[in-house]
Order: structure tokens, then sequence, then C-alpha cells
């Protein structure tokens, strides 16, 4: 077969109410080269600082996302997108009023160990 079409997206349980839609990754088709989810993030949202394994882009295609990286909080807003290449510590939060809601693709696929999350 020359391709997949993903119908039923593989929803992934995380904190803070963000919600994660998972098309194509680990546990979703067992794919570890790539993934590819929609996700939205809630006001007030946050996670710990990280630095990934993996390189990782972000799409916005609603409200903004805030991300610290390199010493320096950027705002991500709706049209915009973003490379974090692996090995970059860094923290996404959503600190706004409104959804963040945005597309996340790793490459190497997204794995809890490769993320390596900081303790709160």
């Amino acid at each position: 077969m020359g391709y997949i079409h993903q119908k039923n997206p593989t929803i992934i349980p995380v904190p803070g109410n963000k919600t994660i839609e998972e098309h194509f990754g680990i546990p979703s088709n067992g794919t570890k080269d790539i993934s590819i989810a929609h996700m939205v993030a809630p006001p007030g949202w946050g996670e710990p600082f990280q630095t990934p394994n993996f390189d990782e882009w972000t799409l916005m295609v609603r409200g903004k996302k805030q991300i610290e990286v390199d010493g320096e909080t950027l705002v991500l807003s709706a049209g915009e997108s973003i490379l974090i290449q692996k090995g970059t510590r860094v923290r996404y939060s959503n600190p706004f009023q409104e959804d963040a809601e945005y597309w996340s693709v790793c490459k190497p696929a997204f794995t809890i160990d490769a993320v390596n999350r900081e303790e709160e």
C-alpha cells in the first residue's frame, strides 16, 4: 500500500487539560521516524523546561503560545511557525486568555524519554 489514511488519531492523555490527537507517531501507528499531532492548550497551561532529543516544528492555528528559548521569551501567534532544534532548552506555555491551537511535528518521533523534561 502506498499511503496511510489516518481517520482516527490517538488521544494522548496529558495533565493540565491539554488535548493531543496524534495522527502519526509511536502510539498511533508505530512510526519512530516522525510524529504529527494536533494540540489544544487551554489558558493557564504550561510545561516545565525541557531539552528534547528531536527537532520540533510548531504551526499555530489559533490563539497564541509562549515559548521561552535561548534566554528569550517569544510569542507564537496564529499563522506563524517555529522550529526548535534538538538539544535546545525550551519551555512552552499558554498564559493568554484563549486556547492555543497548533500542530506539532517531531523528528524523530516524540517519546517521553527523549523530551528530557526538568523537575519542577
